[in-house]
C-alpha cells in the first residue's frame, strides 16, 4: 500500500475535497480571456465537419461561453480555435480562463463561473457526487509521462518500487502511476508538492525519485537529465476529457455542436502548419517557451475530438470509487454524452 506524505496544505485542500476535490495552486485570472491495458485502438476518433450549417435543426445562442483550461497539451487545439479564428466561423463566442492547477479550476467549476473545462474522468464522478452537474463530451489530446530524477539510478518502471513519486493526488496522474504500479507489480509512496516548478526541482536535485507530468513540462524536465520510462499514451491509458455543464447540453446544443467544428479545424491547422507559426500564440497562455520544441518533435498527427472507451471509463470509475471520492459506480449513460462529435 502507497504511503502518503501529506504537508498542511494537503490537509486543507482535503478539507476542501467535501465541497469539490483537492486543491493546488492559485487560479490566474489575469491571463487574457485569453495530467497500460488498453490500446490506442479504443479511443473512436470523429471525422471533422467543417461546414456550419451541418446541424441546421440547432441553433446558436448568439451568447458567449466560458471554457476553463490548463497549461498542457489537451488546451491547444481551444486555445488555436480561438486565436485563429475557428470558432467565430462557427458563429460562436467562446472566453478561456487559464488556471494553474486543477484545483482552481475545480473552485471555479463549484462557484459555477466556467461552462465548460478540461478535466477526466474521476474528476466528472466526483463533481457529479458533489451535486455539479457536468457531463464528458469528448476526449482530449494528452500524453502523461513517468520520469526519474537524474541520479536515482531508476532507468526502468520496476525499479520504483518502494520509491516516491510525486504526483497530484485523486487525479489522473495517480490513476496512470497506480496502472503502471500494478503491471509491473510494484508499491510506491506520494509526495504532494504543490507546484510544478517545486516538483521539478525536486526532481531535478534528486530530493524524490520520481514525477508524473504532461507535456510538454515533461520533455523539459528530459531535456535537463530526468530519465523518461513511461508514457500513457504508448500504454493505452486514456482518462482526460472535455466535460460541459448540463445546462449548455439541454440549452446550447448547437452552441456545443459547433465547438466541435472549431476545434476540429484547430486540429487540422496544426497538422498543416509549421509549429513556429502558432508557438508565441501558446505563451500567452502560461505555456513554457519550450513548447515549440515539443511539438515540432511529434511524429504523429493531433486526432480529432473522439469518445472515451466504456471499458477505460468503467476501469477508472472502479478506481474512484475504491479511492473513496464517490459513494456509487456512475454508469457510462449518466456521465457521457458524445452526441456532439457526429
Amino acid at each position: 500500500m502507497k504511503l502518503k506524505c501529506y504537508s498542511i496544505l494537503v490537509l486543507l485542500s482535503i478539507l476542501f475535497l467535501t465541497g469539490c476535490t483537492t486543491k493546488e495552486d492559485k487560479t490566474d485570472n489575469s491571463t487574457p480571456t485569453p495530467s497500460m491495458n488498453e490500446s490506442n485502438a479504443s479511443v473512436t476518433p470523429v471525422p471533422n465537419n467543417s461546414d456550419s450549417n451541418a446541424d441546421e435543426t440547432l441553433s446558436l445562442s448568439g451568447e458567449e461561453f466560458t471554457v476553463g483550461l490548463l497549461p498542457a497539451e489537451s488546451a491547444i487545439p481551444i486555445i488555436l480555435a480561438k486565436e485563429k479564428g475557428f470558432f467565430e466561423e462557427e458563429g460562436i463566442s467562446v472566453a478561456l480562463q487559464v488556471f494553474s492547477s486543477p484545483n482552481d479550476r475545480n473552485v471555479a467549476v463549484q462557484a459555477k463561473e466556467l461552462d465548460a473545462v478540461i478535466g477526466d474522468v474521476m474528476t466528472e464522478a466526483t463533481f457529479r457526487e458533489n451535486g455539479i452537474t457536468m457531463k464528458i463530451t469528448s476526449d482530449i489530446s494528452e500524453d502523461f509521462k513517468i520520469l526519474s530524477s537524474p541520479d536515482s539510478g531508476i532507468l526502468e518502471m520496476k525499479d520504483f518500487s518502494g520509491k516516491s513519486i510525486s504526483l497530484v493526488p485523486n487525479f489522473i496522474l495517480e490513476y496512470i502511476m497506480d496502472e503502471f504500479a500494478a503491471e509491473y507489480n510494484f508499491s510506491y509512496e506520494i509526495i504532494e508538492i504543490p507546484s510544478f516548478a517545486g516538483r521539478s526541482e525536486a526532481l531535478m536535485s534528486n530530493q524524490i525519485d520520481g514525477v508524473v507530468f504532461t507535456e510538454p513540462q515533461a520533455g523539459m524536465l528530459v531535456a535537463q537529465g530526468a530519465h523518461l520510462l513511461g508514457s500513457s499514451k504508448e500504454a493505452g491509458i486514456k482518462g482526460g476529457t472535455l466535460l460541459f455543464t448540463d445546462q449548455m447540453i439541454t440549452d446550447k446544443p448547437g452552441d456545443i455542436k459547433a465547438f466541435y467544428r472549431g476545434y476540429n479545424k484547430a486540429i487540422d491547422y496544426m497538422n498543416q502548419t509549421e509549429v513556429s507559426e502558432y508557438s508565441s500564440i501558446l505563451t500567452d497562455y502560461q505555456f513554457p517557451e519550450a513548447i515549440g520544441n515539443y511539438l515540432s518533435s511529434r511524429t504523429d498527427d493531433f486526432p480529432y475530438a473522439g469518445t472515451i472507451a466504456q471499458d477505460q471509463f468503467d476501469r477508472i470509475i472502479s478506481w474512484t470509487k475504491d479511492k473513496g471520492q464517490i459513494s456509487k459506480s456512475y454508469t457510462y449513460e449518466e456521465l457521457t454524452d458524445f452526441s456532439f462529435l457526429k
